[in-house]
């Protein structure tokens, strides 16, 4: 018989969940424009890459948190 679970010691470390803490984008690192445009799931273009200038401008780096896990 056989299951679809894996023992522990035989997966790979791809496998493995992401730890919480290397989840969050750490702001104070210097996000750019092009980090909140991926984010939040666009292409990254000349028109993307203003508004996320813009939307750093009034926001701060930490806007990116609200996009990300």
């Amino acid at each position: 018989m056989s299951t679809t679970s894996e023992p522990e010691a035989s997966r790979s470390s791809d496998d493995r969940a992401t730890p919480d803490s290397l989840l969050h984008s750490a702001p104070g690192t210097g996000v750019a424009p092009e980090d909140l445009v991926m984010a939040s799931g666009r292409d990254v273009t000349p028109a993307t890459l203003e508004w996320a200038r813009k939307k750093m401008e009034r926001e701060g780096p930490n806007c990116i948190e609200r996009l990300l896990p």
